[in-house]
């Protein structure tokens, strides 16, 4: 890509074209080359082509592989939201992240849709899946065959055989056995796993290992507070593992507004969310972010962020760990010690991941599934557990026992 810069102008004028100028945020400057799309539908009918910028590429890890430094996360209806999935293949967001339990499987169907209708652009698709819930490889291979089916695919680019680890010895030797298989008979080219508790334990016996190609986990300016975890990715990183950085807006569970960023990043003409983004991919050990988009406007935002070349400066950064730390109190960072507190109720992050979903992003139907998948694996009510063990060892000091009731409330 040519390192040209153009203005914001120029970026509106690209959006105009494909009907989504509204979407900008204002103040946004763009520094980009302006490439030619892949052919699309219009161009082969022999009508005029829009240029799209196109986001930026990234190594996968220690693999002979380029993948889109802004990746989507797909846990919506995708079937009836194809417009997302459109607009991103036409700015080369092409790294789709899905599960076999996204939206009740209409995550993976809509991808299946897109395809349908777009065969062509398969190969320059790299599809990201999960076998939600497996337990072991018979069920993993089971959640993989859907997967195709839904998905009207033979192979699948990046397979986490683990959705959500929370532990080391759950990367079993069964595992490594039906990962090499599955790459050996084609179904797959890369395995790895996502975490989003006790993430500093799974990765770093992951970088001891040789058979895991990429690893999802949290990464945002709130974590980076915390040097082990960075030592964690850096362990990673030097084992060739790829890094692909979720939950990178660092909302907390309860209702966050972040009017301080919000004012600080608006003056530099960023909003905080797209701060955030750059936070996350000027580090180049993240190989590829991954953001829920679920309009349009949001996807366009995301691309403006990663497409401007300007970098946040030292002070920048220094007013974000100074934020993180004045503003810890209430940010749940899956450490996993409440875990080992109240063994009888391991999902205290789980729950308030779906606060988080709930109050921060208003997505109800995401916030209600998670709580729901925590507290069928349990044995009582959730707010029978006496939860005073954790609040003594959270780090960022929570009234877990108040969030848990008031989950207990919103959800039940």
């Amino acid at each position: 890509m040519d390192n040209k810069a153009i203005n914001r102008r120029d970026f509106l004028r690209t959006a105009a074209g494909a009907g989504i100028a509204s979407a900008m945020a204002a103040g946004t400057t763009i520094a980009s080359a302006m490439d030619t799309n892949k052919p699309d539908d219009a161009n082969k009918q022999g009508k005029q082509s829009v240029k799209y910028p196109q986001v930026p590429m990234r190594k996968l890890g220690r693999a002979d592989k380029l993948v889109s430094a802004l990746s989507l996360g797909l846990m919506f209806d995708a079937v009836e939201n194809q417009i997302v999935l459109n607009k991103a293949y036409q700015w080369g967001i092409t790294y789709w992240d899905t599960s076999n339990a996204y939206a009740g499987g209409k995550s993976e169907e809509g991808i299946g849709k897109y395809l349908t209708k777009n065969p062509q652009h398969r190969k320059d698709l790299f599809i990201v899946s999960k076998a939600s819930g497996a337990g072991d490889s018979a069920s993993r291979t089971n959640r993989l065959q859907t997967s195709f089916k839904r998905m009207n695919t033979n192979y699948i680019d990046l397979y986490y055989g683990v959705h959500g680890m929370e532990k080391p010895e759950q990367l079993t030797e069964d595992m490594k056995q039906w990962a090499a298989d599955a790459k050996a008979k084609g179904l797959i080219k890369y395995f790895g796993f996502s975490t989003h508790t006790n993430m500093i334990e799974c990765m770093l016996a992951a970088s001891k290992l040789d058979w895991i190609d990429a690893i999802m986990t949290s990464y945002n300016y709130r974590l980076l507070a915390d040097p082990k975890f960075v030592a964690a990715i850096d362990a990673c990183n030097k084992a060739g593992i790829a890094i692909i950085a979720m939950k990178t807006q660092a909302k907390k569970s309860e209702v966050d507004s972040e009017n301080k960023l919000y004012q600080h990043f608006m003056s530099k003409g960023f909003s905080e969310g797209q701060a955030k983004i750059k936070v996350t991919l000027q580090d180049d050990k993240i190989c590829s972010a991954c953001v829920g988009m679920l309009s349009v406007a949001t996807l366009t935002q995301n691309v403006a962020a990663v497409l401007d070349k300007t970098q946040l400066s030292k002070s920048d950064l220094e007013f974000l760990g100074n934020y993180a730390k004045a503003t810890c109190d209430g940010y749940c960072s899956a450490c996993g010690r409440c875990a080992s507190a109240i063994p009888q109720m391991p999902y205290v992050s789980q729950v308030m991941r779906s606060l988080m979903y709930h109050n921060n992003y208003g997505d109800v139907t995401l916030a209600k599934e998670t709580f729901s998948d925590a507290v069928s694996k349990l044995s009582a009510p959730i707010g029978s557990f006496d939860y005073s063990a954790a609040e003594a060892i959270c780090p960022n000091k929570i009234a877990i026992g108040k969030m848990m009731k008031n989950a207990e409330q919103l959800f039940a």
